[in-house]
């Protein structure tokens, strides 16, 4: 069993994962709108930057969906030589063009790190705006994908190919191929099915 993901990795994957299966062969998009991407944000409390308030609009929703898309993009190069989900395979970013849109995004709100130390447990250095300074949500999210892709949970990250499934997730043990049990039973359906094609 691993550790637990850091709050970069699970916002991180959070984000990537707002792009899914609909259950009827394609692609769903929870942050289609500004009512989505306030929906999104709002199941967020302590991790966004003021998410019990948060009304989205037009630029921010553009703003997520550019570090989105290029979160992927480095997703799908983190997880070569294995293939990317099948959301992304025909529609990603070139990596430099992701590279520059995330960095770009979390240039835009400065930040300053910041040391907590419990009794029970070691220092952890987290990033915070700098005093005075309003977080950017395209910003945030932009820096905690820097901090997942540059942390120690990248290597555990998979693209899970089940039918239907458009998924990354972390692989939590070395037999685990899927995101989740429910994606590992299509898999074996279908190979199931494809053998019975093939010897019929």
């Amino acid at each position: 069993m691993q550790d637990s993901p850091s709050r970069d990795t699970r916002i991180a994957l959070d984000l990537a994962l707002t792009v899914r299966h609909d259950g009827q062969g394609g692609v769903a998009d929870e942050l289609a709108d500004p009512a989505g991407l306030t929906a999104w944000v709002g199941a967020h409390p302590g991790v966004l930057p003021d998410a019990g308030v948060f009304e989205a609009d037009a630029s921010t929703l553009a703003a997520v969906r550019d570090v989105r898309a290029a979160a992927r993009a480095l997703f799908a190069r983190a997880v070569r030589p294995g293939e990317p989900s099948p959301a992304d395979a025909a529609r990603l970013l070139p990596v430099p063009q992701a590279l520059r849109l995330v960095n770009e995004a979390a240039a835009r709100t400065p930040t300053v790190p910041v040391l907590a130390w419990a009794d029970a447990a070691g220092p952890v250095v987290r990033a915070v705006p700098a005093q005075g300074v309003r977080t950017d949500l395209a910003a945030a999210l932009a820096q905690a994908v820097i901090g997942f892709l540059a942390g120690p949970d990248l290597k555990r990250l998979r693209a899970c190919h089940a039918p239907r499934c458009v998924r990354y997730f972390l692989k939590e043990h070395p037999r685990q191929e899927w995101c989740k049990p429910s994606c590992g039973n299509r898999a074996r359906v279908a190979r199931h099915q494809d053998r019975q094609r093939r010897t019929a």
